[in-house]
């Protein structure tokens, strides 16, 4: 069978010279004998692929020397409570409410500290990213660079002064070029542009390492983690290594900047038609448009169901909303080819043709 066009959300598809490197090293990495699943994380073998990931995530992000790169467990949902149990020492935080998971990010932090909701777009459906208003005295503020569900991206970030800016980017690190240097600490999910779910990556600056609430668990203490490395027990190995591979790929296409280009093009491709079509309609307002995440909808839920069973049938897969808002969704990571997003154009032109 030929492989699909996957527009998932997450998981979602890798690239596949990563894909055909994994499985070429599944049964036996190198001339270790065995797979990386079955390396000991404290083995001279797998501590030389940890390590060469780190130091490929470092160069493809531009990571300043006082950050610390971690690879904690529990997803990004766990960075949510981490986040405000490291950082929050005992004062408030800043909040924008722009999405879902932003939402669910603030709620969790308001059991270790005041929340101050520094601006929010729930009440217009989260389709816009909302202007802010930020506390001067907040121990950090709390962004999502990219809301999955409801197709929007910051255009421009915050400026927080000596404030600390926090950043969950689990739908779009790696799609676009950021200076590291502006954020106290950025966090993200894998399994979008990175590699299998399991994996989280999260970077901190080291002046705010140790601050950590006294009832932090050992493995969301940032200090802890930094001081072991990310070893404070078995990390994901094999997704560590998968990710490794992503970010060898990721240089070998020239770099963020390069996939950044790429993005900007792929975006466009789709975002031109919905602009011109008759049938289908983008639910995010333009100025907030995600480059990773394009939700659209044809304001019938029959036609939309038809639409997503037909494109399915033709091999591009999960094109189907976020269950809180229906309609359809492409996500277009670095992943996908430009190649699969005007083949999703082209079926699109097709089915509005015989659409009345």
């Amino acid at each position: 069978m030929e492989r699909v066009l996957n527009f998932a959300p997450g998981p979602s598809m890798l690239p596949l010279p990563v894909l055909e490197r994994v499985q070429k090293e599944l049964l036996c990495y190198g001339e270790t004998g065995m797979s990386v699943m079955e390396m000991s994380h404290r083995s001279k073998m797998y501590l030389e692929i940890f390590e060469r990931t780190v130091a490929d995530l470092r160069d493809v992000m531009g990571v300043p020397q006082n950050y610390k790169v971690l690879f904690p467990q529990g997803g990004a949902t766990a960075m949510f409570a981490a986040v405000a149990m490291n950082l929050m020492d005992g004062g408030k935080a800043d909040y924008v409410d722009s999405g879902n998971f932003a939402h669910n990010a603030l709620e969790e932090a308001k059991k270790y500290g005041e929340v101050v909701v520094a601006g929010s777009s729930r009440e217009e459906n989260y389709t816009h990213i909302p202007d802010w208003t930020l506390s001067p005295d907040a121990k950090y503020v709390h962004i999502t660079t990219n809301n999955t569900i409801y197709g929007t991206r910051y255009a421009r970030l915050p400026e927080t002064g000596g404030v600390p800016l926090v950043a969950d980017m689990s739908s779009n690190i790696l799609s676009e070029v950021y200076d590291v240097s502006r954020f106290g600490v950025i966090y993200a999910g894998a399994q979008k542009n990175v590699g299998p779910a399991g994996v989280v990556l999260l970077i901190v600056r080291e002046d705010l390492l140790g601050h950590a609430l006294p009832i932090t668990p050992k493995v969301m203490d940032f200090k802890k983690l930094a001081d072991a490395d990310s070893m404070l027990n078995t990390p994901n190995c094999f997704g560590i290594y998968v990710a490794g591979l992503t970010f060898q790929w990721i240089k070998a296409q020239g770099g963020v900047a390069a996939l950044e280009r790429r993005n900007i093009e792929k975006a466009k491709l789709l975002y031109d038609f919905l602009d011109e079509s008759r049938l289908f309609k983008g639910t995010a307002q333009k100025r907030d448009r995600s480059r990773m995440n394009v939700t659209f909808v044809t304001g019938d839920a029959d036609t939309d169901a038809r639409f997503v069973k037909e494109a399915a049938a033709k091999g591009l897969v999960n094109l189907k909303g976020h269950r809180i808002v229906g309609g359809m969704r492409a996500s277009i990571y670095n992943a996908m080819p430009a190649e699969g997003v005007q083949a999703l154009v082209d079926f699109m032109k097709d089915f509005e043709a015989h659409t009345r």
